[in-house]
């Protein structure tokens, strides 16, 4: 049988190996583990992302649903949302920080960064819970009209990613101080770092949405 024959009969070369290359490696071999883990992560802050969505366009129907209650402008103190701001941003500052001591290898200044994005992470929840007691104790809590329940929902799965986040930095800092800075090691903080500055990007819409636009109406 002729190589024309062959390529007639099975014209994608479905049944034959090219060029020695195992099936399904492709030109230039299978893909690097990190890289691999890095898209199936952000496949997983996408389906995150998607059911912020939904909360997010929860929240926009039934932010005027205050059934006779008080409204944003009467409940959000922007001083106080803008100091857990400010703590947010800057742990994501640090948690860059971090990143850049993990790839000189410095462990010193790895964990004064892990750290203080620890400190500021937990200063964000405290004055969050804060908030909240002060809006339950007034009579405000998620039971009192739709409003309520789609800001608690949302503001507050925001809140529950964050402690998960503090939860998985102490996790990392006591993983790399037991094994080192080991290649599957290193591939877990770049997954906790995705997450952390994506809870970042996801707060500054929920403060633009909820308290911004709240305070305004």
């Amino acid at each position: 049988m002729t190589a024309i024959d062959v390529r007639e009969r099975d014209p994608y070369r479905l049944g034959h190996r090219s060029h020695g290359h195992a099936p399904g490696h492709g030109d230039s071999g299978p893909a690097p583990i990190r890289i691999v883990v890095g898209y199936g992560f952000w496949i997983f802050l996408l389906s995150d992302i998607v059911m912020f969505s939904a909360f997010f366009a929860a929240y926009a129907v039934l932010a005027g649903k205050t059934a006779g209650g008080p409204s944003g402008a009467e409940l959000f103190d922007l001083r106080n949302v803008a100091i857990e701001t400010a703590a947010l941003l800057l742990s994501s500052f640090t948690c860059g920080l971090a990143s850049l001591a993990v790839t000189a290898r410095r462990s010193s200044w790895f964990y004064v960064a892990m750290a203080v994005t620890f400190v500021l992470g937990a200063t964000f929840i405290l004055l969050e819970l804060r908030e909240f007691a002060h809006m339950v104790a007034s009579g405000a809590g998620p039971t009192r009209s739709a409003f309520l329940s789609a800001f608690f929902t949302l503001v507050g799965c925001h809140g529950l990613h964050v402690t998960a986040g503090l939860l998985w930095l102490l996790t990392m800092m006591a993983q790399i101080f037991a094994k080192g800075f080991r290649d599957d090691i290193l591939r877990r903080f770049m997954c906790f770092s995705l997450f952390w500055h994506a809870l970042d990007i996801i707060w500054v819409a929920l403060f633009t949405v909820v308290y911004l636009l709240g305070a305004s109406r």
